[in-house]
């Protein structure tokens, strides 16, 4: 069954995992420029915030924001290749092929980057903390952390998981049947 050509949801999905990849690869080239920033400049920063609450704040947790820049880092990392395997799917399926044996396996491997990005928001979640709680006593500093599970990141690796089997199910049976034919 071939799609058409100019399928507006396959144009839109195509534009969407490139539009993704950009963003993630911005966020791969400001990621370290802001580590270096920590790094070079946390004895200005910490004159700084010394000058202006008094001592009251300690010193800028240089090791757990460097943690929460690396992690950052390996997450947008992760989601830039799920991207890329999201638009290969998409690029079976306008060429009329989305049963391809390789879409099995894209899929299987979007559900494990997809719970390492899971499993990196532990640490992300812990590091977090340690920078809000430092935070807390400055005036207007409203830093908070949303910790807890995330139910549609973890139905989504679990429908990833499925779906790689669907497909790998709906490869064989073509197979199959071309086979038989």
């Amino acid at each position: 069954m071939q799609t058409k050509p100019n399928d507006v949801l396959l144009l839109a999905g195509k534009v969407l995992t490139v539009l993704m990849q950009c963003f993630m690869a911005i966020a791969a080239l400001a990621i370290p420029i802001g580590a270096a920033v920590v790094v070079f400049m946390s004895d200005t920063i910490n004159a700084e915030i010394a000058a202006e609450f008094s001592g009251a704040v300690g010193p800028l947790p240089v090791i757990p924001v460097l943690g929460l820049f690396a992690l950052a880092l390996a997450a947008v990392a992760l989601i830039f290749l799920f991207f890329g395997r999201l638009r290969a799917i998409i690029e079976t399926v306008g060429e009329g092929d989305p049963f391809a044996p390789e879409n099995a396996e894209r899929l299987s491997f979007m559900a494990w980057l997809l719970l390492l990005v899971q499993a990196l928001s532990i640490p992300i979640a812990g590091l977090a903390l340690i920078v809000a709680k430092w935070t807390e006593p400055m005036e207007n500093a409203d830093v908070t952390v949303d910790a807890g599970i995330d139910l549609v990141g973890i139905t989504m690796v679990v429908v990833l998981f499925i779906l790689a089997r669907v497909f790998k199910h709906g490869a064989a049976m073509r197979e199959d049947l071309e086979g038989t034919v």
